[in-house]
């Protein structure tokens, strides 16, 4: 099903958040050779036999290179071969460089609602969604990728009941399956779940923006994140993090 414009925005907002999340060194994508934060970025380096590999969470050793973290400009420098020149030595590239990226920006989204889920953030099932909605402040709503879609517009209209039209700001994430959904919140079956404003809410949500960008949902010169937003959960993405 195609994106509407309130789900961009969200996706947008999410990106935001991930963007501003540190403030580093620019540096400049061998691809379009625009400059840019490093969260706006993926880093690769050449592993050990000369296999060029991401470095999603840049702390790898070793020279880097750096593409603007959208498929299609690591898609344009595997193709032109600018992974050599900027690492400035023979390489290897990997043909599914650009899917095994996406395949491991979902897994950090998947290992994102579990660190929700551990800080006590999600509720799964229909009915508890539904209630859920009604009595806490809801940060996004969840549905497995083959969700049915009634049980989306369900959800959509309880949420809508309660919030009005301020209902198509909340995020709806639909890129994790139902087994990733069951990985991530160790259960069976899931198929709708809700996040509750709070710790560990938030960064999911930027991993998602993430995912949005790399995939082109969104573009990267997304509109910045409200400042009422920004400070609605202000908490610290990595305190829940050492708290898993």
């Amino acid at each position: 099903m195609p994106r509407d414009e309130a789900q961009d925005r969200a996706a947008a907002k999410a990106a935001s958040r991930w963007r501003n999340a540190r403030r580093e060194p620019q540096r400049t994508c061998v691809a379009t050779r625009e400059v840019r934060s490093p969260d706006e970025l993926i880093r690769f380096v050449a592993s050990p036999d000369g296999v060029v590999t991401p470095d999603l969470k840049r702390k790898l050793p070793g020279r880097g290179v750096w593409v603007s973290a959208r498929r299609e400009a690591v898609e344009e420098a595997a193709r032109r071969r600018l992974f050599a020149r900027g690492l400035k030595a023979p390489v290897t590239v990997p043909e599914d460089l650009a899917a095994a990226i996406d395949v491991a920006l979902v897994e950090d989204l998947r290992q994102g609602l579990a660190l929700a889920n551990k800080a006590g953030r999600v509720v799964t099932g229909f009915d508890t969604v539904v209630k859920t909605i009604v009595s806490k402040p809801i940060a996004a709503l969840v549905h497995a990728a083959e969700a049915a879609e009634d049980g989306k517009r369900k959800i959509a209209q309880a949420l809508r009941r309660r919030l009005g039209d301020a209902a198509e700001r909340i995020p709806v994430v639909t890129e994790l399956s139902g087994h990733d959904l069951d990985l991530a919140l160790g259960r069976s079956h899931v198929i709708h779940a809700a996040l509750v404003s709070g710790a560990g809410s938030r960064v999911f949500l930027e991993r998602w923006g993430r995912l949005s960008v790399y995939r082109g949902s969104i573009a990267m010169a997304a509109a910045p994140l409200d400042p009422e937003e920004a400070d609605a959960d202000d908490t610290n993405p990595q305190d829940c993090e050492r708290n898993v």
